[in-house]
């Protein structure tokens, strides 16, 4: 399904296990990757992330890699639908995916003694699905009501549009859904041709986060993938150029003004980003005590919602500012945004301000990592990217080692007027 994410995996690149140990990395001949976080839970979450999402469609397949997930569980050389859909749910767990625009995840959810079950079942709909035709009217009538329903949600396709505005003429400009009249013209061949050239083990990462031996994965992974050809790892990428920032203004009717601003951010694993997360959590993170918040919401009431992100991609990322406003107040609140931007670029923060920020940053992150689920998806997209998982502590450390001038500078770099791009909704 289409997912924006929440707040727990918008911070999936800096929490990932921060309260589990002694987590466990193998590879099969194959070329899959594994990765255990111990739990002494009674519950397990495992999956398979694959290195293919939106980015990696041709022009002739926008939205085939989230068709393909959807259809995915449609059917396998041994299993109907209707025997996907019970697998699992028999033995009261659960199965799940989503796309990202770089990724694409199979999870299921269950208890401990139905794990064998769980991952026999995921490695047969990831690297065995068979799409069949008969099956694919009705899943694409379900993705074009999906479609429908983000089109009637401005404060969501805002984000989508405000993408394709930044990477114009790139594939991380596109949205994950596609497009009505492309989506009508998949068939299983489509889902085919995609999945033979991504779905392959040396592109995908297992991950188990749960209480079982590294030992017995190991041996149900070689079993349920015997005879799988390895395939090749993720290489066709391309960064996108950079886009001259502008100003666009679509009118859409809506009872609200909607305004997303932003950039082009660093990317995921850039050491930059960490100082860039902290001025985003201060300037419009969850807190209700974020300055956008309070200079927007507590103290004039022009806004109901007001936030700011931080999205990373492997090779770029995005920072942006969104409210809804009435429409009269919407020339106010871009300025106040805009104040409050350049506050962190003129003023370095005191030490006292410098102290309450990590402060709360690292709190959240910590009550954060208290999500399994959450945590195993954040575990599984660092490891499919980056070949390694996140250590708390060294995350702190750096987190504490940042400086008010190393964070103005940031700012300096990233917040200037004149490097900002607006989109509006009116």
């Amino acid at each position: 399904m289409k997912q924006r994410y929440t707040f727990f995996l918008k911070m999936s690149y800096f929490c990932s296990q921060m309260k589990e140990k002694n987590i466990q990395t193998a590879s099969l001949p194959n070329g899959l990757r594994i990765i255990l976080s111990p739990s002494p839970t009674d519950v397990v979450y495992c999956g398979f992330a694959v290195d293919a999402g939106t980015r990696d469609e041709l022009p002739s397949e926008h939205g085939l890699a989230h068709f393909v997930e959807h259809t995915l569980f449609k059917g396998t050389r041994k299993r109907s639908a209707w025997h996907i859909l019970n697998r699992m749910e028999n033995v009261g767990g659960d199965l799940n995916a989503y796309t990202n625009k770089e990724e694409t995840v199979i999870y299921a959810s269950c208890l401990r003694k139905d794990f064998q079950r769980a991952l026999e079942l995921l490695t047969d709909i990831v690297f065995h699905a068979t799409f069949p035709q008969k099956e694919l009217p009705g899943e694409l009538g379900v993705i074009l009501d999906e479609i429908e329903s983000y089109e009637d949600s401005p404060s969501e396709l805002i984000f989508d549009d405000f993408e394709d505005i930044l990477f114009a003429g790139h594939p991380l400009g596109h949205n994950i859904l596609g497009t009505p009249r492309l989506l009508r013209t998949f068939s299983s061949e489509s889902a085919l041709s995609f999945t033979s050239r991504f779905y392959h083990p040396a592109n995908a990462v297992l991950f188990v986060h749960g209480n079982i031996p590294l030992a017995r994965i190991l041996l149900y992974a070689e079993r349920f993938t015997d005879g799988l050809e390895p395939g090749m790892p993720q290489s066709g990428r391309q960064a996108p150029l950079a886009q001259t920032p502008s100003r666009v203004v679509r009118n859409r009717h809506t009872h609200q003004t909607h305004v997303l601003m932003g950039c082009e951010a660093y990317p995921a694993d850039d050491p930059r980003r960490t100082g860039l997360y902290l001025l985003n959590n201060l300037l419009g993170g969850p807190g209700m005590n974020s300055r956008l918040n309070v200079a927007l919401r507590e103290h004039l009431g022009l806004v109901y919602n007001v936030e700011s992100n931080l999205t990373g991609y492997t090779d770029t990322g995005v920072f942006n500012i969104y409210f809804g406003c009435n429409p009269a107040d919407a020339p106010r609140c871009i300025e106040l945004s805009l104040a409050e931007l350049r506050r962190l670029r003129e003023a370095p923060l005191s030490s006292l301000q410098l102290h309450a920020a990590k402060k709360q940053l690292i709190g959240q992150l910590g009550v954060a990592a208290d999500n399994f689920e959450n945590n195993a998806l954040a575990l599984a997209k660092t490891y499919l990217h980056y070949n390694r998982h996140q250590d708390a502590k060294q995350l702190f450390a750096r987190i504490e080692a940042l400086t008010a001038s190393t964070l103005q500078d940031i700012a300096n770099e990233m917040f200037a007027e004149d490097h900002l791009t607006t989109l509006i909704y009116k």
